[in-house]
């Protein structure tokens, strides 16, 4: 039986999506090493000012940039939007409102309200059985 817990760690790419930002974008110490539980729950706690300024002006990943966009990850792609964006281009993209932006947020509200169907049909099953 160990008497020491091993610290949990994870490679900078995890991290990195679990902060939400763009790996490439981020300090070489951050990207060359591993970062353990504790190292990220102190990065969310209290951010760094290159974590803070990356999540306010990019660049984002896509992930991101999907939800900052209202719009699927798949969405960007078919939108042609395939690198990752700073909050400027975002904004500007938001302001241009290109077709394909507008076919995809159509798209994305279709879908969320689909879902919200599917589960107030499953709520009153249950209840039903219940």
């Amino acid at each position: 039986m160990k008497s020491q817990q091993s610290t949990q760690t994870m490679k900078p790419a995890t991290a990195a999506k679990k902060l939400g930002v763009y790996l490439p974008a981020t300090p070489a110490s951050f990207q060359e090493g591993v970062v353990s539980r504790a190292e990220l729950n102190q990065l969310q706690a209290e951010p760094p000012e290159w974590l803070s300024e990356l999540r306010r002006n990019g660049p984002h990943p896509r992930p991101v940039v999907a939800a900052k966009l209202g719009v699927s990850i798949a969405g960007l792609a078919r939108g042609g939007v395939t690198e990752p964006l700073t909050t400027e281009q975002i904004e500007a993209l938001k302001q241009e409102r290109p077709e394909w932006l507008e076919k995809e947020r159509a798209t994305q509200a279709e879908v969320r309200k689909e879902a919200a169907r599917l589960k107030a049909r499953k709520q009153e099953q249950e209840s039903a059985e219940g």
